[in-house]
């Protein structure tokens, strides 16, 4: 039996988009409460009933997101532009080598909006 799960990290950050248009809101510096949701599928173990133990996925998700609360994104190595897109492949990239089983990734820097990634394919 295949099964998704999901597992919610939130952490807080400034940033500002230096690519967009002079005069544009989002090319000041402001902060957002960032939504990371992560998405991993995989077969139900028969002895122990879960694809795996949350905390392992903790154990891969923790130290990132403290390497992004209470930053300035841009000050971040590879996060330049840090718009949701390129932060959401951000992570991915540092969290699907080790974690295989990741299938889908999202960044919220709102309430009412956020970036899907199942990685490229």
């Amino acid at each position: 039996m295949r099964t998704l799960l999901q597992r919610e990290y939130r952490f807080e950050a400034a940033h500002f988009l230096p690519k967009v248009a002079a005069g544009h809101k989002c090319a000041r510096m402001h902060g957002h409460g960032y939504l990371v949701v992560v998405v991993v599928e995989g077969e139900i173990d028969p002895e122990l009933g879960w694809v795996i133990d949350l905390a392992a996925i903790d154990d891969h998700v923790g130290p990132l997101v403290g390497a992004l609360d209470h930053r300035v994104l841009n000050d971040i190595d590879g996060l330049a532009n840090p718009t949701s897109e390129l932060l959401a492949v951000w992570l991915w990239d540092r969290l699907r080598p080790s974690l295989p089983i990741l299938v889908e990734l999202q960044v919220a820097e709102t309430a009412s909006s956020r970036c899907i990634y199942r990685g490229q394919g």
